[in-house]
């Protein structure tokens, strides 16, 4: 991203990092996005048990669920989600645009759930009453976000890599939001296996530091199983939650400015939920000279700029 280099490196500390961007907002499915990696894997797993629905769970704006259902449709299955009212105080557009729009396009069928259930069993007590009905569900969990979706991001480690090499890039870092943690788990557990010494830094959506990483540590210790018999110590697990805001789903200042920066810059669209708190994250930390200058940061773009169409409310001109 030569502009903004350029742009993060005229400040004070007059630093020379370069800034790449990995796009998976561009995997290609429902618009792309990092969901589409892991049901590579949990798809695989869905038509192996000769599934018929797909059951999951995420917020009202899911990037996840936009991305299963789509995934379900091209594999001739049902998909069927509960979509938590984890945000408040939205307009009532917000049911009905973004994703949720694409989830109807899509032949969704869904139902809402209040703020704070454990919503992964909400969806497996649906799961039982589908099979009650003579349905053969498989269940994925929020954000595809288990030891089979984390190898979606396993395998994106070897494809990094080998771009990394081609590029001939000094990756010190790779930096992306992180919420329901697959993503990063499977980040670490791919580096690990492969004995990289790229470190991974996730910037928090939602949870405060000491429950994201133990959160992100858990997984990636149950992916990189598979993989290696070398432990995985929590020490790799690298969390920034000082750009949550107000909470999930809220975006800030600096998530709006990161937008901003973003398109005006490199004509690239975040969303306001996920990747750009993990875009102001990155921003926010160049400016304190976090980055060293001998090597390049790589930001993973984790798409849902879908999303931008349900926060129409936020003052994108100014």
């Amino acid at each position: 991203m030569p502009r903004l280099s350029s742009l993060l490196n005229n400040d004070k500390s007059k630093s020379s990092v370069r800034y790449h961007i990995k796009r998976d907002d561009c995997t290609g499915l429902a618009t792309g996005g990092n969901k589409t990696r892991k049901l590579e894997f949990l798809i695989a797993q869905a038509l192996k048990e000769n599934a018929d629905i797909i059951v999951t769970q995420g917020a009202v704006q899911s990037n996840h669920v936009r991305q299963t259902a789509a995934a379900a449709c091209k594999h001739g299955m049902e998909c069927h989600a509960l979509l938590e009212r984890r945000v408040p105080n939205r307009s009532d557009d917000y049911e009905h645009t973004g994703n949720v729009l694409l989830d109807d396009i899509f032949g969704t069928t869904y139902e809402f759930r209040p703020s704070g259930l454990d919503m992964n069993a909400e969806a497996l007590a649906v799961c039982d009453r589908l099979k009650k009905e003579g349905k053969k569900p498989y269940f994925i969990p929020g954000g595809g976000s288990n030891p089979t979706g984390a190898l979606g991001y396993v395998s994106a480690v070897y494809e990094m890599l080998d771009q990394f090499q081609q590029q001939n890039l000094n990756v010190g870092w790779i930096v992306m939001a992180t919420g329901s943690t697959g993503t990063q788990a499977g980040l670490v557990a791919g580096l690990h296996a492969a004995k990289s010494d790229v470190k991974v830094l996730g910037v928090s959506v939602r949870q405060p530091k000491d429950v994201q990483v133990a959160a992100v540590h858990k997984l990636a210790v149950a992916t990189a199983a598979q993989l290696t018999e070398e432990p995985l110590p929590v020490e790799k697990i690298y969390v920034e939650d000082g750009y949550v805001g107000e909470g999930y789903g809220l975006p800030t200042e600096g998530t709006i400015d990161a937008i901003k920066t973003l398109a005006r810059t490199e004509g690239v669209l975040l969303d306001p939920i996920y990747s750009a708190k993990g875009f102001a994250g990155m921003i926010g930390l160049a400016k304190e000279g976090f980055f060293d200058d001998e090597n390049d940061v790589v930001f993973l773009h984790t798409g849902g700029a879908m999303a931008l169409f349900a926060y129409g409310e936020e003052g994108w001109t100014k």
